[in-house]
């Protein structure tokens, strides 16, 4: 990206829109682009050819449940978003649903991993906090964006919202070099969560509710 698109995105990031279905097919590349590297992603996603399609297609279906279940903010521009989700639409998945979800997990990650996305989800719905609070369940950026703060404003406008709602925030870092980044939005880290012995580190991190004026 061009200093001025840098400068346009970061600006955009600051007063976020919130997305609508039509906007599924570019959060999605977006999103998946920012998590191209992840650890937890490259550790449950199958490791075949149909890897960088089999993550597309996830943020696809992840994208679309964010936005019936809660919201996600981006900038107006494009190159990142946030999925918030409150916490009442959290918890075990019915067995029904999981069943019509199973195609498209297996799709994901291919019978030999498909265990492996089990564990993480039954992992983090075990730690998922009991009190109400607004869960940050994807934030990322494009590659060519990232190291430019579009991110940290993101994340402080979505922030904005949840203290105006008097709710504490919980999110899990798959990445330790994210994990500085949270804390100076006012979060802290209250766990380090490991879904089976040969899975990456997530970061719980939690946010108390904040007092506005």
């Amino acid at each position: 990206m061009t200093p001025d698109e840098i400068t346009a995105l970061r600006r955009a990031a600051e007063a976020p829109v919130s997305a609508a279905m039509a906007d599924v097919p570019v959060i999605a590349a977006d999103l998946s682009a920012a998590f191209a590297a992840d650890p937890i992603f490259n550790w449950f996603l199958r490791a075949d050819s149909r890897h960088e399609a089999a993550r597309l297609k996830l943020f696809h279906l992840l994208t679309a449940m964010g936005l019936l279940d809660g919201k996600i903010s981006r900038p107006a521009t494009g190159g990142a978003a946030a999925i918030w989700l409150p916490s009442e639409s959290l918890g075990p998945t019915p067995f029904l649903q999981q069943l019509r979800a199973l195609p498209a997990l297996l799709s994901a990650t291919g019978v030999s991993r498909l265990g492996r996305m089990s564990a993480l989800r039954a992992m983090m719905d075990a730690h998922q906090p009991k009190a109400p609070h607004a869960y940050l369940g994807f934030l990322g950026d494009r590659p060519d964006a990232q190291g430019h703060g579009v991110g940290s404003r993101l994340l402080a406008a979505g922030l904005a919202e949840v203290d105006a709602q008097g709710l504490p925030a919980y999110l899990e870092s798959s990445a330790e070099a994210n994990v500085p980044l949270y804390r100076r939005h006012g979060f802290e880290v209250v766990e380090v969560l490991r879904a089976r012995p040969d899975a990456p580190a997530m970061w719980a991190m939690w946010r108390p509710a904040q007092a506005t004026a």
